[in-house]
């Protein structure tokens, strides 16, 4: 029996992901919390080959030109560098000593 997903309860998080051609900044699906909610979780996961993407921004580093993608699958295997970002405009939370 298939389980049901309550899409309604995920969380995005904006992301950079550079391969040997492009940089390419998206939004990745997680889970609220709990079990394979980190970042790091999506890409660790040995049974999926893929990233889906959404809201992307892809930059060519061959001559920096950027264009806009609504949705990208991003294979892992041409990924080289992956890392969270904050989504434009926001600044970063501020740590207190």
């Amino acid at each position: 029996m298939l389980e049901e997903y309550d899409y309604h309860r995920r969380r995005t998080e904006r992301a950079a992901f550079e391969t040997d051609r492009m940089l390419v900044i998206g939004d990745v699906t997680l889970p609220p919390e709990g079990y394979q909610s980190r970042f790091s979780d999506s890409l660790n996961r040995a049974e999926l080959e893929f990233v889906p993407l959404t809201n992307c921004d892809v930059t060519s580093l061959a001559d920096g030109r950027t264009h806009r993608q609504d949705f990208i699958v991003l294979s892992k295997r041409h990924i080289r560098l992956a890392y969270p970002v904050d989504p434009p405009g926001e600044a970063p939370a501020s740590q207190e000593a």
